[in-house]
């Protein structure tokens, strides 16, 4: 076993180190989320984490850590004979991202139940875990179907397992861990609300700083054992403190003065439900015991606000978190003053805020454009280049969905074969049997019944009877975004309406779980302004900050599109491609601009790509070109006012192809 780089031996970082310690500390907590860039030491700070907990009793042999004083009634190892009890390490148990749903929660071997009537199962990642540390690694591109199981196993602390009326439970009570790169996207609500802390990390811009990062990382890298030797007392060190907080903080106190200015805060910041000011509470208590107190101060609410918080409170996925530190502090002082409260000095306490960079939502502002004289006609070649218009506000968009059925990633946008969701038949497991569709396995057994010779009740069953389900759910697509910004497009009430109907788009994708790429075309090219990613705000922030005015080169924007799809293609070819050209169906600028136009989007249709076309061609007189350019790419159009999924045009629009391709 490799030997693990020290906890006490991180630079830096101390906001991460003190929420992971807090909830070695009191599991209670909830967990931790650890945002940031790539190369910050988020897997290293939690991997350290697990050297730093105390030993665990567990029963003998017991595959599921059962606690030797309380053991678990429905252990599917137990009954445990009393007096038996090991000591071992807290285990931290790592989650691959592309983990089955058998790896995680256990499989049960179906052939063996409905034919013996025997419970063989064999433990999962959730068994492992129990009275540890389950560790996520880019726990924003998880799979819905495996959020789901942990959604449920951190809410009733326990797992189960079923297949075709034969279940197995077991406790799963564990410190969730997860860490992830907010550039890749963004994790569920439901989830995100299940980590009780959250912290973001960054890479230190000092120079002292860093090069004492890389000092030690050579050394570690030279030596891990003589490296972590050096290292051994301050290890022990924060050991022995937390076993010493863990025994303090049943003792602490909190205080209603405490509790006052925590519903305050929480209600200050509009944070959904109650389980913030438990977080809070919790987290606030367990601040006072790392620190040797046994009364909670204003301090510890303070840093348990900016630790339970910031995540809590994003209205859309669009939205960046973080804390107005300013509004915390005058809500703590207002709630301040109660008589048992032990920190007569009012919020703050010890603790001063770090007005470090606040929250990043100057820069919107300063491209607004405001000190503008007058806007500029658009011109050719980008000389006539606009600054950015604001969007619109989003609205909810009508379905845009690729036909046919696919086989790409879960999501909600398009329908797939998957491994959840209804069951339209059976046929022959390839591999290891996970969804048992039983009417058509005992339609497969019952012809050979008197040839295996069947003498009592029980089913004769063969490997080769079993039959898996075939389910139909939906799926994560890769919705490429083509957005004209040339000059045609340059008036600003009218970009702000496009910019606002791609938004809702945007949103509608992060909703449905999708990919989304996007693809500019003004003056004389096209660019990829955000080559295909899961980060729906990353596209929102691109097109927050897209400039209009120039020529309109809608050929270049499509080669482009298909350029990137292409590359798309090879490497994630399951998962299917919607692609969403927003123009008015302009084409000017070179020779033959229209004729080019019109090749390249046939050079799409014939590919099979599915496409819709947002017309927003305004006025009274209307030329009708996006619905040519339509035509031509074999998708359909809509307008702006189309997009809605209040407008009267109907309830869902689907992206229809021609019979071929629906055939294909």
């Amino acid at each position: 076993m490799s030997t693990p780089y020290p906890f006490t031996a991180l630079v830096g970082q101390d906001d991460l180190r003190l929420a992971l310690l807090l909830n070695a500390v009191s599991p209670a907590v909830g967990g931790v989320l650890v945002r940031g860039e790539k190369g910050t030491a988020k897997s290293t700070a939690v991997r350290a984490l697990s050297m730093l907990l105390p030993t665990v009793d567990v029963v003998p042999d017991c595959r599921f850590s059962c606690d030797p004083g309380a053991p678990d009634p429905d252990c599917p190892d137990g009954p445990h004979p009393p007096g038996g009890r090991e000591a071992r390490p807290a285990r931290m148990v790592e989650l691959p991202v592309g983990a089955s749903e058998d790896r995680l929660v256990g499989a049960l071997d179906i052939e063996r139940a409905l034919a013996e009537g025997v419970k063989s199962f064999e433990p999962g990642l959730l068994a492992q875990a129990h009275r540890g540390i389950l560790y996520v690694d880019e726990v924003n591109l998880l799979h819905d179907h495996l959020v789901d199981v942990l959604l449920d196993a951190a809410a009733m602390g326990a797992s189960y397992v079923e297949r075709e009326g034969v279940s197995v439970r077991h406790a799963a009570r564990f410190l969730l861990v997860g860490t992830m790169n907010p550039e890749e996207g963004e994790l569920r609500p439901q989830l995100l609300d299940r980590f009780g802390l959250t912290v973001e990390v960054a890479a230190s811009r000092e120079p002292d700083r860093r090069v004492e990062v890389v000092r030690r990382r050579l050394a570690y890298d030279d030596d891990p054992a003589g490296f972590a030797a050096r290292w051994a007392d301050e290890e022990s060190a924060v050991r022995q403190r937390v076993v010493a907080a863990r025994e303090l903080l049943p003792k602490v106190r909190l205080g209603d003065g405490a509790l006052k200015q925590i519903a305050a805060t929480c209600a200050a910041f509009e944070v959904d439900g109650m389980r913030a000011d438990i977080v809070m509470a919790r987290t606030a208590t367990a601040l006072a015991a790392w620190d040797g107190r046994s009364d909670v101060l204003a301090e510890d609410v303070r840093q348990a606000a900016l630790l339970a918080l910031p995540h809590r409170r994003r209205r859309n996925p669009f939205d960046a978190p973080g804390l107005d530190e300013d509004k915390l502090d005058r809500t703590l002082e207002e709630s301040a003053g109660d008589d048992d409260d032990p920190d007569p000095d009012g919020p703050g306490g010890g603790g001063q805020p770090s007005p470090e960079e606040g929250p990043q939502g100057g820069d919107a502002g300063a491209q607004s454009g405001t000190g503008e004289d007058g806007e500029p006609q658009p011109a050719g070649g980008g000389a006539g280049e606009q600054a950015p218009a604001r969007a619109a506000e989003p609205f909810r968009t009508k379905a845009l969905t690729v036909p046919g059925v696919g086989a790409g990633a879960a999501g909600r946008r398009s329908r797939a074969r998957t491994e959840r969701g209804r069951t339209t038949g059976a046929l022959r497991p390839r591999g290891a049997l996970t969804k048992l569709h039983l009417a058509a396995t005992v339609r497969a057994a019952a012809p050979h019944q008197r040839a295996r010779g069947r003498s009592g009740p029980g089913l004769v069953l063969r490997r080769d009877d079993l039959r898996q389900a075939a389910r139909e759910g939906r799926e994560g697509n890769l919705v490429l975004f083509v957005v004209d910004a040339s000059g045609s497009m340059a008036a600003r009430q009218r970009m702000s309406a496009v910019k606002g109907a791609v938004l809702s788009l945007l949103l509608d994708a992060y909703q449905r779980r999708d990919k989304v790429g996007l693809v500019t075309f003004r003056g004389a090219a096209a660019e990829v302004a955000l080559p295909p990613t899961s980060s729906v705000d990353a596209a929102a922030a691109r097109l927050e900050s897209l400039p209009t005015g120039g020529r309109t080169p809608l050929a270049a924007g499509l080669l482009k599109a298909h350029d990137v799809l292409r590359v798309e293609r090879l490497r994630d070819p399951s998962r299917r491609a919607l692609l969403v050209v927003v123009t008015d169906g302009r084409a000017t600028g070179g020779p033959e601009p229209v004729a080019l136009a019109g090749r390249a989007a046939r050079l799409l249709g014939a590919e099979s790509v599915a496409s819709v076309v947002v017309d927003c061609e305004s006025g009274p007189v209307r030329l009708g070109l996006a619905g040519r350019l339509a035509e031509e790419l074999e998708g359909t159009a809509v307008t702006l006012e189309e997009l809605r999924a209040d407008a009267i045009a109907g309830l869902v629009r689907d992206v229809r192809g021609t019979t071929s391709r629906r055939a294909a």
